[in-house]
């Protein structure tokens, strides 16, 4: 198990190895995605590949982590020139801390408690009882969402934008797989990272329908990619601050042992899709989240800091949120192509 980080300085840019408390830059090659792009096509092993490749400078990961540094840190995935190719997805009710929030968002205040529990309560259960199958078994699908193209994802200490058709931003604190098909088509895990998948909770309240919607916003991954995690248990703490002070905060689990369906399960049905086994293309999944600060009552305001950590997996997740002309709705009106 390693960890790398994708670092930029203006248009110079480095993958560089996690050795705390330094940096340790590779030579040859200036993202993740071609390092992984080579190893696939040599058939190397990327833990020798990153051994051998790392011979260049060293930096204090504290002064870059600090922004003490010209160098800033990136996103630790990306299709450079080209984040179409990148695919950015999502399975929900997956953990088993996470159907609470759901299902108290879904409930009206006139709920008569006699009454059938939610559609969100029911797939939870069913990926209780079928979400972990045995090997060589295919289980219950989860429920899948996309986020968008690697043009959503943002880099560490970026801001994550509410924007102004929004109705608020709220942290969604996970763990993220990273993975890139091979030329045959065959999907290979890169690593594991923590994430804030970030979603519109005040729009998905409204009514479940609306859940593909609310999910399509900026989120953020990293800052370490981790290759070769161990997904058995990851303890973490999601964390929200307001003006240097903690408002939130709470303990969450992940991994395989947290969660309703196992890892091959959420990537068999992820990846049983054609249109996911495109040679070359990139995906970012996020495996799910255990609790919100908005099933407690929290709302989100402009400069607030979420954070997002979790044992194993480096150092803290933090972007401030940015809420952007709220209430300004604006008309996007279509032209004819003639």
């Amino acid at each position: 198990m390693f960890h790398l980080v994708q670092i930029r300085n203006g248009s110079d840019r480095r993958v560089a190895l996690v050795e705390e408390p330094q940096l340790h830059c590779l030579e040859g090659v200036t993202c993740v995605y071609e390092l992984a792009s080579d190893c696939l096509r040599s058939g190397q092993l990327i833990s020798k590949r990153v051994r051998e490749l790392t011979t260049g400078p060293s930096l204090s990961y504290s002064e870059v982590y600090g922004e003490r540094n010209a160098w800033r840190l990136m996103s630790p995935i990306d299709v450079p020139d080209a984040p179409e190719r990148l695919l950015v997805s999502g399975t929900g009710l997956t953990h088993l801390g996470s159907a609470k929030d759901r299902q108290n968002m879904h409930l009206q205040p006139a709920h008569d408690p006699n009454k059938p529990v939610t559609d969100s309560m029911r797939m939870f259960e069913w990926g209780l009882a079928g979400g972990r199958p045995a090997g060589g078994k295919i289980g219950m699908p989860p429920e899948w969402f996309y986020k968008g193209n690697g043009g959503m994802l943002r880099a560490p200490f970026e801001p994550l934008p509410v924007p102004y058709y929004a109705e608020d931003g709220g942290e969604e604190a996970e763990l993220a797989g990273v993975y890139i098909v091979a030329a045959d088509g065959t999907p290979v895990r890169l690593g594991i990272c923590a994430g804030n998948e970030f979603s519109d909770h005040k729009f998905e309240q409204k009514n479940y329908l609306n859940l593909a919607g609310s999910k399509l916003r900026s989120c953020a991954i990293g800052p370490e990619l981790v290759v070769g995690a161990d997904f058995g248990s990851a303890r973490g703490e999601a964390r929200i601050e307001r003006g240097g002070r903690t408002i939130w905060s709470k303990i969450i689990e992940s991994g395989e042992k947290n969660m309703a369906h196992s890892l091959a399960n959420i990537e068999h049905h992820h990846f049983k899709f054609e249109g996911h086994r495109t040679p070359g293309h990139v995906h970012v999944h996020f495996y799910g989240a255990h609790s919100l600060s908005f099933g407690e009552g929290i709302e989100l305001e402009d400069g607030d800091w979420m954070q997002v950590e979790f044992e194993g997996y480096g150092r803290p997740l933090r972007n401030p949120i940015a809420l952007q002309n709220k209430g300004t709705d604006r008309l996007v009106q279509v032209r004819p192509i003639a």
